[in-house]
């Protein structure tokens, strides 16, 4: 922190706060004032229950109370009408994949942007942008009359998340306690199985009750209040990151100290200040878009060149191709095999249970051994290999009751994953670089995972029409993924949460910065003296 306490020359006598002289992260981790009514656990449990909605909406989909399934004929030309969004608009399986996955597309495009605009506009105001982006998108999808426009839909429900998976978890990370990191990303990382298991469970109870379309009604309602919370709360600050507002400042009180310098000695202050503001705004305006394009360019380059970052995502997208189609096609598949005929409840109830177990214990564990990035990969590559033969042995017992123990083990051990392989992706790089991290790995396990996994099972499944052969043929891919994360033990990797994080921002600019609920009057000594 010393490398920050010179101040330049053009800069007032008067003391400013240092954005990075924050008290030692062993003593204080958190970026909320003491003085604020927005604590650090009060975020994690705001933000755990906005995750457990978007998962709630992804499992609500692929439940067979709200996806459903076609009408069929029988030879002897009896024919049943189809149930849910797939009787409705007549989707076979390929289709139906395709629609699981549609939201997808406007998160992948999405992420990258939000995460970008996170250096310029205030992240806590992306989030409440996104959120009600998802919430106008969601009620949208109640009110859809065919394949394109539900399609449509769902793409915009996947715009609305960009902004609150790319910068939810860094959020948490800059408020967790240091010993206690990993399990705060597991806390909210367990929504993921749990709001799935909810959905399968909701959407089951909802659609089958009062059709389809009062699902995502439902699920907009009840998402309304956090997007008017992410507008009327004051914004937080994000670590690695000026606030646009303080940038803004600088501008004017550098050029304007500047000129009354100089205007001082010829009675012109007001009007010759006047015009080199504008001029200093006007010479900046058509380089803005150049450079934050360059910069993008360079960050992107920079965290593509971080092996241990590539490494993880290449194993998390092998992951997830399982996990995808697991989540989708697991109660058509349970249905099929076991005859289930509560299959949103069964595995509903099972992933939910395995999951937030799972989930925590991963993150429990791996801040017990010592939350370091090659501890990570040891809890990554051993709990996906010891998890995956479950689930494989799981689909080959002919017995239901053997199937639900062994998968039940296997779901318990895979989602252990969830906390460690976020905490190595926001750890192995920069703070500046944590937004994009997400947002990339975001696009890429799911552009390469679980946006194909869903379409593709369902090709194989309407081409060897054998739901066991084809959940054994999907299963296999976790080993590959244990493999890639195996190799990360032996990678050399830095814990970078702690390193100087904005090198694009000018000391002049990490001078007069300060976090935006701090208040400028008691809190400023006190970052000083640090």
């Amino acid at each position: 922190m010393a490398q920050h306490e010179a101040k330049p020359e053009t800069l007032s006598s008067s003391p400013k706060p240092e954005p990075s002289a924050e008290p030692d992260m062993a003593t204080k981790s958190t970026m909320i004032p003491a003085t604020s009514w927005f604590t650090p656990k009060r975020l994690l449990a705001i933000f755990c229950v906005i995750n457990m909605l978007n998962y709630l909406d992804r499992g609500a989909i692929a439940s067979n109370g709200v996806n459903g399934s076609r009408g069929t004929c029988t030879k002897g030309g009896t024919c049943t009408s189809g149930t849910g969004i797939q009787g409705d608009f007549n989707l076979n399986n390929f289709e139906d994949g395709v629609l699981s996955s549609a939201f997808m597309v406007g998160l992948l495009i999405a992420s990258p942007i939000f995460a970008s605009l996170a250096k310029s506009v205030n992240p806590f105001r992306l989030i409440g942008v996104g959120l009600s982006v998802w919430t106008g998108a969601t009620f949208c999808c109640g009110f859809s009359f065919n394949f394109w426009t539900i399609a449509l839909c769902r793409m915009l429900v996947g715009v609305g998340e960009a902004s609150f998976i790319s910068l939810a978890a860094p959020f948490i990370d800059d408020n967790a306690p240091v010993s206690q990191k990993t399990a705060w990303l597991a806390i909210f990382y367990m929504c993921i199985p749990a709001g799935y298991a909810v959905g399968y469970i909701y959407g089951g109870l909802v659609g089958s009750h009062f059709g389809w379309r009062w699902a995502f009604f439902t699920e907009a309602v009840l998402m309304l209040p956090f997007a008017i919370l992410g507008f009327v709360m004051k914004p937080l600050q994000l670590k690695g990151f000026v606030p646009a507002d303080s940038k803004k400042a600088l501008t004017s009180e550098t050029v304007g100290s500047e000129v009354q310098d100089v205007d001082a000695s010829n009675g012109k202050d007001e009007s010759l200040s006047m015009k080199a503001e504008f001029g200093a705004k006007s010479s900046h305006e058509p380089s803005e878009s150049i450079s934050a394009i360059s910069r993008f360019l360079k960050d992107m380059k920079e965290l593509l060149l971080n092996k241990v970052f590539v490494v993880t995502v290449l194993g998390y997208i092998a992951y997830n191709f399982v996990i995808g189609a697991y989540s989708y096609w697991g109660p058509k598949a349970g249905y099929s095999i076991y005859n289930m005929t509560n299959a949103d409840m069964i595995f509903g109830g099972i992933t939910v249970v395995c999951g937030i177990l799972g989930t925590l214990a991963g993150g429990f564990v791996l801040d017990f051994m010592d939350n370091t990035l090659s501890n990570a990969f040891k809890v990554l590559s051993l709990s996906t290999l010891i998890g995956g033969a479950f689930c494989f042995g799981a689909f080959l017992f002919k017995s239901m009751y053997g199937f639900l123990a062994f998968f039940a083990i296997g779901e318990l051990l895979v989602f252990a994953t969830q906390g460690p392989v976020n905490y190595v992706c926001l750890h192995s790089v920069k703070p500046s670089l944590r937004p994009l991290s997400m947002a990339v790995s975001t696009v890429a396990i799911h552009i390469f995972g679980d946006v194909p996994s869903s379409p593709l099972v369902g090709v194989v499944q309407d081409n060897i029409n054998n739901w066991r052969t084809t959940a054994l043929i999907l299963t296999t891919i976790f080993f590959p993924a244990a493999i890639i994360w195996f190799i990360g033990i032996f990678m050399h990797s830095v814990d970078r949460f702690n390193e100087d994080s904005e090198d694009q921002v000018s000391s002049v600019e990490r001078t007069t910065t300060a976090p935006l609920l701090q208040e400028k009057t008691g809190q400023t000594s006190a970052l000083q003296e640090c």
